[in-house]
């Protein structure tokens, strides 16, 4: 690699430092542009600054800049008692479709198109056309109606006045979609809670761990009308959420997170609106953070900047790295890439500038909790795309206070540590000492360190597939020494302020420090332990490590005529040795991807037992707010089974073995025997039967190309040839599909037990050809740009190893598979044969 002899500096640092802002969760919320939608300020805010997670420690000086592509219509007067057909208009709700595309975006979704969680729930009949608009449209309004006061509750006959009788069916659809999965009506807020039932009616769950996910899945189910009965191992609620009140004499406190602490993003950040109903402000974490070097000397401003700029740009060439690496990048560590080149400049720099250099590089590992020796080159930063935007905040008085908000009146039984949990097609058993609690169905939300110490038996076992994702996913540690002093000695303009080390063994120990005097009630420090340093401080005896802390403070205060004290009350964390975690948060390790969160995220035993958790969410990973999202998600989905059971309408099959298929899908499609513009094709059948069955996925791409779902739909060999003879591009072929083929394209799930058939038959049919290779690759069309600080970028996803299977097919089993695909022959329709372009789809 070509790099530079020496550093440069390409930033300019702001000169005058943020104030101390206090910040009404509203800080979630876009602007009211209603007085000039057309203003300026619109088009300020389609451009919106989003903080990278490897800033965690420290503000970015240069946010990434993510704009939103918004293809919204524009207002034109119209009149509900003249209204065209739903089909055949865009509906206009109001004057400002873009700042609610805006909040849509922040609360998760594409600003104007489907989640592939709505594609799943079948919230349209049609993908794409006029009703999609037009239904995204009412979901993006209904989202910023409830946001304007997340105090009430919103209910669906606020908008029938305004809203057409012909739009209601998708009134309704979006509605219900946003209610069930969480995304409005939730929280804290006293008109919320009175819509929990006083007696079940639905059947009984049971949650396992009182953390945010544990604590929102179980509000939710309640709300839903289950009986709900959580179980926590420890004597208090919030998991690896704990604000711990630290006390002295003078009546001196001081309420110390001594686990998860700042709201990282608080555009569209579920706890934001949860204090936002408490009737908290939060205080913005201000950019301004010196750093100061082993001797306790400021760090050079220009210098600071300099190294700044250059582990920028080292972390981009890393990224241009393994996007030439392709495939070998998913075996290679973030560590040994920087390491590659840091040792080509290493000599040319001073001794400080290595040691500010390692300081960043301790910052990283602070962010994702693991060492850069153990973070994928490949994905490490798989959920860049989707951090909230906003600033990162405290919340005054601990997080402590969502914890006790949430846990109100949640049945709780504390002190029940869970070491069983048997799981079968009629129920849960789940066992705690000696009692064993039975239940319809079971959510485990304990910590990925816990599933990976095998703290928990499953019977049966869980499948191999989520048994390999707990493994290969990473779970590191970081911990904390907690300070309170008898008076404030730091600079009260300071957030934060940080200290570098001259081994680089010990870069990470204490290297970041963290006022909250203005947010604790009293004058508390804390010092930061990441990466190898981490580990060792399990082992050192606390007034060690104190001393050490001491030693810092007072080497960079003293020199300037400060005495620092000795503290009142000290606390040292050991999240890695709690038997309730073993660990901080979860990574990208080597070896892993974005694809093993949604792998623990799947249900296992038909329904009965689910998973949540931070580390079961592929897009807020390492958050309490992913914590927060993924108890909601999961209680949609348990009573989304709870529902087909109570119906009694049988699933085919069980979550596990969807998954399965869809894992099987993945792999076929790595391989398509077709493609043109973003569709690929696999076919069923070797000859050129015109009728045969093939599967199509066309790839759609969201968030500015940030978001990638794939939707699939049956075919014949026919249908496929004339669709690649469309002209016109992409738009013109998915007119033809849905206009002229009355085809509708579904997410994975939805392709139904016809699908089934055919993908089974195909990976028979491959399995008996020569094997293709099995090495890992990058899917094509999703290869990236990969500039870590750069927001416009498209994820990279780890591509699955292709299955090969060589097994004979009896006879019984291949005339079976004959009918079945001949049964999905019948729903297709007929078409005659088309000589023309027969060849190019023969045998691949």
């Amino acid at each position: 690699m070509d790099l530079p002899p020496q550093f440069s500096s390409t930033l300019n640092p702001n000169p005058h430092p943020s104030p101390n802002v206090f910040l009404d969760p509203t800080s979630d919320s876009i602007p009211n542009l209603i007085q000039n939608p057309n203003s300026t300020t619109l088009s300020h805010y389609l451009s919106f600054s989003v903080p990278k997670k490897r800033r965690r420690g420290r503000s970015q000086r240069n946010p990434a800049s993510f704009r939103l592509p918004l293809t919204l219509p524009t207002d034109s007067p119209s009149s509900s008692s003249s209204r065209a057909p739903a089909s055949d208009e865009i509906i206009v709700i109001n004057k400002e479709p873009k700042t609610e595309a805006l909040i849509a975006l922040s609360a998760g979704f594409p600003a104007d198109s489907l989640t592939e969680e709505e594609i799943d729930a079948a919230v349209l009949p049609v993908i794409g056309g006029i009703e999609q608009v037009n239904y995204t449209l009412i979901r993006n309004h209904i989202i910023a109606k409830w946001r304007e006061n997340v105090s009430n509750w919103v209910s669906k006959k606020t908008f029938l006045d305004y809203i057409p009788q012909h739009y209601h069916a998708l009134l309704d659809s979006a509605y219900n979609y946003l209610v069930s999965h969480g995304y409005i009506n939730f929280g804290v807020a006293s008109t919320i809670k009175e819509k929990i039932p006083s007696e079940s009616s639905k059947p009984s769950v049971i949650v396992v761990g009182a953390g945010l996910a544990g604590l929102a899945a179980a509000r939710q189910l309640m709300r839903f009308g289950f009986k709900v009965t959580v179980l926590e191992g420890r004597k208090r609620a919030g998991g690896r959420v704990y604000t711990k009140k630290m006390e002295g004499g003078n009546r001196l406190c001081a309420a110390a997170d001594l686990g998860g602490s700042v709201l990282t993003g608080t555009l569209g950040n579920p706890l934001g609106i949860v204090g936002r109903q408490l009737g908290e402000l939060l205080h913005k974490v201000r950019d301004k953070c010196p750093l100061y070097c082993v001797d306790g000397r400021p760090v050079d401003p220009d210098t600071d900047v300099k190294v700044e700029s250059a582990f920028n740009r080292m972390l981009d060439k890393a990224s241009r790295l393994r996007q030439l690496m392709g495939e070998v990048s998913v075996d290679v560590s973030l560590g040994a890439a920087l390491e590659t080149f840091q040792q080509v400049f290493k000599d040319s720099v001073s001794d400080e500038e290595l040691s500010l250099f390692n300081w960043h590089l301790a910052n990283l590992e602070y962010a994702n909790a693991g060492l850069l020796s153990n973070l994928s080159l490949a994905f490490w930063d798989q959920d860049d795309p989707y951090d909230m935007g906003g600033d990162h905040c405290f919340l005054p008085g601990g997080n402590g206070k969502l914890v006790q908000a949430l846990a109100e009146n949640v049945p709780i039984l504390y002190e029940k540590t869970v070491h069983t949990i048997r799981y079968s097609g009629d129920g849960v058993q789940v066992i705690a000492g000696n009692q064993v609690f039975e239940g319809d169905m079971a959510l485990c939300t304990v910590p990925l360190g816990v599933l990976k110490k095998g703290s928990i038996k499953f019977i049966p076992e869980l499948p191999q597939r989520k048994l390999d994702g707990i493994k290969r996913l990473g779970f590191g540690l970081l911990n904390k020494v907690a300070m309170l002093f008898p008076h404030v000695f730091w600079e009260m303009d300071l957030d934060t302020f940080g200290h570098l080390s001259d081994d680089p063994s010990r870069r990470g120990e204490f290297f970041l420090f963290y006022s909250y005097a203005t947010v604790a009630g009293g004058p508390l420090l804390i010092a930061l332990v990441a990466g190898e340093a981490a580990h060792k401080f399990e082992s050192m005896p606390p007034t060690d490590a104190v001393t050490r802390v001491l030693q810092i403070l007072k080497g960079i205060y003293e020199p300037k005529g400060i005495n620092v004290p000795e503290p009142i009350q000290t606390v040292c964390t050991r999240w890695g040795s709690d038997p309730f975690c073993f660990g901080s948060y979860s990574n990208v390790a080597v070896g892993a991807s974005g694809d093993d969160y949604d792998i623990l995220a799947e249900s296992v035993g038909d329904g009965r037992l689910f998973f949540a958790g931070e580390a079961t969410t592929r897009r807020y990973p390492a958050t309490m707010h992913g914590a927060f999202l993924s108890g909601l998600r999961e209680a949609a989905n348990m009573a989304h089974h709870a529902n087909i059971r109570t119906l009694k309408v049988k699933v085919d099959k069980a979550p596990s073995n969807a998954h399965s298929c869809a894992s099987v899908l993945a792999d076929l499609f790595r391989e398509p025997d077709i493609e043109f513009g973003s569709f690929s094709i696999i076919f069923a059948h070797k000859n050129t039967d015109p009728k045969s069955p093939a599967i199509l996925r066309q790839l759609q791409s969201h968030f500015n190309q940030q978001q990638q779902l794939h939707v699939y739909t049956l075919l014949t060999r026919q249908q496929v040839l004339d669709l690649r003879e469309v002209r016109g591009g992409d738009e013109m072929r998915l007119n033809y599909l849905c206009e002229k083929l009355g085809v509708k394209l579904v997410g994975r799930k939805g392709l139904g037990v016809n699908a089934d058939s055919v993908i089974d038959f195909i990976k028979s049919e491959r399995g008996n050809r020569k094997p293709v290779s099995t090495s890992l690759a990058l899917k094509p069309g999703v290869s990236s740009k990969l500039k870590a600080g750069i927001m416009k970028r498209k994820l990279i996803r780890r591509a699955k190893v292709v299955r090969k299977s060589n097994e004979s097919i009896d006879v019984g089993s291949a005339n079976k598979l004959s009918e079945e695909v001949k049964m999905t022959d019948l729903v297709l329709p007929d078409l005659t044969v088309s000589g023309t372009n027969q060849s190019d789809l023969s045998n691949p």
